[in-house]
């Protein structure tokens, strides 16, 4: 059985930086993220269900899903939320888990994009921590968003104090990039001596 490590952290934490580290050095990535779209692309009846409930708004003229349009909706209004999780979350879950299962690497990363790192899969968690205003600012800088929406997604999430009190290793993403890298290879060979 693969050691599976749950990486989360906050929005703009640098998971997916750090998700793409370990890749590099050969380790599967089951990534709820990308696991995410996959499940809504065209085509798809989690898109048809999302379009059904929340109206064609949600769709750019290509037919992909607009997620800036169905952000607004789902992060003002929390049933509508729950909406979407209903439709979305088993699907992601089950892609997911098909990427564990078909693992070769000597562990894997689950890569939990909400931030609970809470998953019976997971045997060690890593947290990615940075403080709240980088946070603010790399995602207000990255997706373009307002302060007030960014502040109404991390309110979504657990908070910073709930992700570090339950992490059995933590990466501080304040730093440089050698300094991240520097951080990774420690924990991957860390990883590695666990498995022997």
């Amino acid at each position: 059985m693969t050691l599976v490590v749950g990486l989360t952290g906050g929005i703009g934490s640098g998971k997916t930086a750090v998700s793409d580290r370990f890749s590099k050095l050969g380790i599967t990535i089951a990534d709820a993220d990308v696991a995410a779209r996959i499940v809504v692309e065209p085509g798809t009846d989690g898109l048809q269900k999302i379009a059904e409930h929340f109206g064609k708004g949600v769709l750019k003229s290509d037919g992909n899903l607009d997620r800036a349009a169905l952000r607004e909706i789902v992060f003002s209004c929390s049933d509508e939320r729950r909406f979407l999780e209903s439709i979305t979350v088993p699907a992601i879950l089950k892609h997911l888990r098909h990427t564990l299962d078909n693992s070769t690497s000597t562990y894997a990363i689950l890569m939990l994009s909400s931030g609970s790192g809470q998953s019976p899969w997971i045997d060690r968690h890593l947290v990615v921590d940075v403080s709240q205003e980088m946070q603010i600012s790399r995602v207000m800088s990255r997706d373009d968003n307002e302060r007030a929406q960014v502040l109404a997604i991390m309110k979504t999430q657990p908070t910073r104090e709930q992700r570090l009190s339950y992490a059995d290793d933590i990466i501080t993403n304040n730093g440089s990039i050698s300094e991240l890298d520097a951080e990774v290879n420690r924990l991957h060979n860390q990883y590695l001596e666990l498995k022997q």
